[in-house]
């Protein structure tokens, strides 16, 4: 499949692979009555291909998921061989020609594999076929969550991929003989940090950081965390491995594609199209900051994004939302560390208020969500379950209008596009020292919207270039979530007997004013919030501790907001310092500090 560049004469392309069945039907099966045997190769090829991700809450959702990531990943390292040898005779030479970046710890097993093509494929020796190896490996770690740093059953590891997992053992001793050399006072510890073979568990990323040459963070704050604290074993054992690469993200399609308007104002006042293949060129529009008439057309362009989103909302969600009240928008994957469900305790929260206060009063807002769910996550089906439930409240006409509640169905790129470029205020309310990166914060930025969040990924940078007074800054720092963490100290009981309105915010979950059919439909909310759960602490993600933090920020964007030139300057500033988070800035790091590729001019490209 092909992929375009923008105007360079270039085409990359992507690969798509399909399974096939070794032998087809077998006749001979069904006509001995074992139906199921006689398609047993066709269903296998099909299952590997047709569903990615399946749930692996069970054993056998695990089995597929390694069997997909075993197929996909030999197939395409088969396949760079096999076009590296059809131009060079020495296989040696593999590290000059070809870089593989590991993208999180999903393809790790590409390292073994590799090892195994060398070793048993082209015939070459241990040593030999690691030096390529570690010389062609490099890793992107995108995230901070330890549980999410793939880990797999050794047996399953071992049932399925036999000669894979030896190379994994031999790869694994290896390394603890250089542990034991580096560290002959604390060995039994190091190797309980650091093996890949612990516990019953191939820890997939230690892998990643061992054999590459490489390991990246993507962001500032996601890099330090990982060298200071997740894993600073291995930061202290081979420090000239790690580096920063932030994220980025790609200007033709999320703005210039996804905004006309606006993409076509800023040629205007630019004088030139130049910032579509060179994002920091919008720091020219700094200059129409004061500008009233500007300031003017800017908001007139949100304005008509804002009526585009209305009517993608009235014809996929049958709501009428007001175009002239604040679109409040979180749009992300669902996970209880991105906060959705302080989103809607909130919206709960102003609900009452508006209810029960008569002095109390607020600017009309629709809140905006947009999210999946992975396929065995149940806690957060349970919050998409709860945000849905709470959109009861659009129909209450004594609170006039004054809340609406929508969540976009399918999220996905297609109607992000409409999302980002209509948003007021983009919600990066992650907790503080979870959130990797985030590119939608980005996203958000290029389009105008000033960020209401927490100092964690990639908005510290974002606070960085617009600085602290255009942007909603609420809740712990990472420091102080890891001090929490790490010393204990919070009890959220304590929030809950002694603040009434986050009582009561939270007595809903459970005395069925949200689910009058099932008083025990949110109990799961409920209880993580206020009961230990397992291992985890209650609160795990300091929802209640941080929650007065952001109501008081909400109403510093409602405040920002109605000052109408004030709220103009922000959003201008938004874009206008949006350059440096360009993805063609992050791809031209990796290609100078990891890749190392020789560049092509342009000119001779066409």
């Amino acid at each position: 499949m092909p992929v375009l560049g923008y105007e360079n004469g270039m085409v990359n392309s992507l690969r798509i692979w399909d399974a096939e069945a070794i032998t087809n039907f077998s006749l001979e099966q069904f006509d001995k009555g074992d139906y199921q045997k006689a398609l047993e190769q066709e269903n296998l090829a099909k299952t590997l291909v047709e569903v990615l991700y399946p749930n692996d809450n069970h054993y056998a959702g695990k089995e597929l998921r390694l069997k997909q990531q075993y197929f996909f990943i030999s197939a395409s390292l088969q396949r760079a061989l096999d076009k590296f040898k059809s131009t060079h005779s020495d296989i040696h030479m593999l590290p000059e020609k070809v870089v593989f970046q590991l993208n999180d710890t999903h393809p790790t097993v590409a390292i073994p594999e590799l090892m195994r093509l060398l070793l048993d494929e082209e015939g070459l020796n241990w040593d030999e076929a690691w030096d390529i190896t570690s010389r062609c490996m490099a890793y992107t770690n995108h995230t901070i969550m330890s549980e999410a740093l793939e880990k797999w059953p050794i047996d399953l590891f071992k049932s399925l991929l036999p000669r894979v997992y030896q190379i994994v053992e031999e790869i694994n001793r290896r390394f603890v003989m250089q542990i034991r050399d580096r560290y002959p006072n604390n060995a039994a510890e190091k190797e309980k940090k650091m093996a890949i073979l612990y516990d019953g568990q191939v820890r997939m990323a230690y892998m990643a950081i061992i054999a590459g040459f490489s390991v990246n963070g993507v962001a500032k704050l996601h890099t330090q965390i990982l060298e200071h604290q997740e894993l600073k074993d291995f930061y202290e054992m081979m420090p000239e491995k790690f580096n920063n690469k932030t994220n980025g993200i790609t200007q033709r399609r999320f703005l210039a594609h996804a905004n006309p308007l606006l993409t076509d104002w800023i040629i205007k006042k630019l004088g030139s199209d130049k910032f579509i293949t060179d994002l920091p060129q919008l720091s020219g529009l700094k200059q129409y900051l004061n500008d009233d008439k500007s300031l003017e057309e800017f908001m007139e362009i949100k304005y008509q994004n804002k009526l585009r989103l209305v009517k993608y909302i009235k014809e996929h969600n049958g709501i009428d939302v007001d175009p002239n009240s604040i679109f409040d928008v979180q749009v992300k994957r669902l996970h209880e560390y991105k906060r959705q469900l302080l989103n809607i305790l909130h919206v709960m929260y102003l609900y009452n208020k508006l209810k029960n206060d008569d002095n109390f009063d607020m600017y009309p807002r629709t809140f905006i969500f947009g999210a999946k769910a992975a396929a065995g996550y149940r806690r957060a089906k349970q919050t998409i379950k709860l945000i849905n439930s709470v959109a009861f409240i659009n129909n209450d006409k004594s609170i006039n209008g004054k809340i609406k509640v929508v969540f976009i169905e399918d999220y996905k790129v297609s109607n992000a596009e409409i999302i980002f470029a209509a948003a007021d205020v983009s919600e990066q309310i992650s907790t503080a020292s979870k959130e990797a990166s985030g590119t939608g914060n980005m996203k958000f930025m290029l389009n105008g919207a000033p960020t209401l969040g927490t100092m964690d990924g990639a908005n510290v940078e974002i606070v960085e270039e617009v600085g602290r007074d255009n942007a909603f800054i609420f809740g712990l720092s990472s420091d102080e979530v890891i001090a929490y963490e790490n010393n204990g100290g919070y009890d959220p009981m304590t929030i809950f007997n002694s603040d009434t309105e986050i009582r009561t915010v939270l007595m809903q979950l459970v005395n069925g004013f949200y689910s009058p059919n099932n008083t025990e439909e949110f109990r799961e909310i409920y209880d993580s919030l206020l009961k230990k759960q397992g291992n985890d602490r209650a609160d795990v993600y300091f929802i209640l501790k941080d929650f007065r933090s952001y109501a008081k920020a909400h109403e510093e964007v409602e405040k920002a907001y109605k000052d109408k030139k004030r709220w103009a300057k922000m959003a201008l500033t938004q874009t206008a310092n949006a350059g440096k988070f360009s993805s063609d800035r992050t791809i031209e790091e990796y290609v100078r500090d990891i890749w190392h590729l020789t560049k092509l001019r342009l000119d001779n490209a066409k």
